[in-house]
């Protein structure tokens, strides 16, 4: 098949998942909806969330839902967000006490129509959940702030447990995949969140013609800003208008991926098919 042309094909099997059970699942799906709560496990379809619900973990997005940016995988819209909504902290914070989330992953869109790449915000929310909920740990997947890293360091001084910025793909897609961004910039911030003292996080997407190669150099280039944590899943075309899915990994390759990561040096490797951004987040805390 050539790298151009994108899989026809029915999902394999091993994309398949089991519909969510469990009394934990059950109880923070009544709270969700008898609150009227919002996660990005629901409305990104996650096929962990279950099980992510089921152990106490969800994820939540703050600045909107709209993105500045326009990045070919992404199914968030793009276009001119509404204005910072101040009492947005608040709320989660109170989801986060409500569905009793023992921890909770906060990611965003991208801001950079603000000073501040948002991170006003983002302070003001690891603050709020800290209030309400003091015993919740917290992992932040963060943007990159267009590389001002004075608002950087505003997520580096409130110390949030984990800091996660995902590099998405190989160094030769970036430019089509996340249009905006920067691979060596996503580097160069997760190396100054490590210089500052977090643990740190990134995570790959596979199936958007990478080679086996590519995804090696990839990982090795996240070890050496000594990454502590990475997740690699299947890339999954959101909309006939994203890009499109080039190869579905088999499991058996995400295997050997995470024995190649392993032997880098990363202390946790989640990789497999259906892992997220936040699959298994609890339990990368150490």
């Amino acid at each position: 098949m050539s790298v151009n042309s994108a899989v026809k094909t029915k999902k394999p099997k091993w994309l398949k998942v089991k519909l969510p059970t469990g009394e934990s699942y059950k109880n923070v799906r009544n709270l969700v909806t008898e609150h009227k709560l919002h996660t990005i496990c629901e409305s990104g379809n996650c096929p962990n969330m279950g099980e992510c619900w089921g152990a106490g973990t969800a994820t939540f997005m703050i600045l909107g839902n709209v993105c500045t940016r326009s990045c070919g995988f992404c199914a968030v819209a793009t276009g001119k967000p509404e204005a910072v909504d101040e009492f947005e902290p608040g709320r989660v914070a109170n989801s986060v006490k409500l569905m009793k989330v023992k921890h909770a992953v906060i990611t965003s869109v991208d801001r950079d129509d603000l000073s501040d790449g948002g991170s006003n915000i983002w302070v003001s929310t690891v603050k709020a959940i800290r209030r309400q909920s003091p015993t919740t740990t917290l992992e932040t997947l963060i943007p990159d702030f267009a590389g001002i890293w004075k608002n950087l360091n505003k997520i580096i001084e409130v110390a949030p447990e984990i800091v996660s910025h995902n590099i998405e793909t190989v160094r030769r897609l970036t430019k089509t995949i996340r249009v905006q961004a920067k691979y060596n910039r996503s580097l160069e911030l997760l190396l100054r969140l490590k210089q500052g003292g977090m643990k740190t996080k990134s995570g790959l997407m596979l199936g958007l013609g990478e080679t086996e190669e590519e995804v090696f150099e990839t990982l090795e280039d996240l070890r050496s800003v000594k990454v502590d944590i990475v997740t690699i899943g299947q890339y999954l075309q959101p909309t006939p208008k994203h890009a499109p899915v080039k190869e579905f990994i088999t499991p058996e390759q995400f295997a050997k991926y995470k024995e190649f990561g392993l032997k880098a040096g990363f202390r946790f490797v989640e990789s497999g098919p259906l892992v997220r951004s936040s699959y298994h987040a609890e339990k990368h805390l150490f």
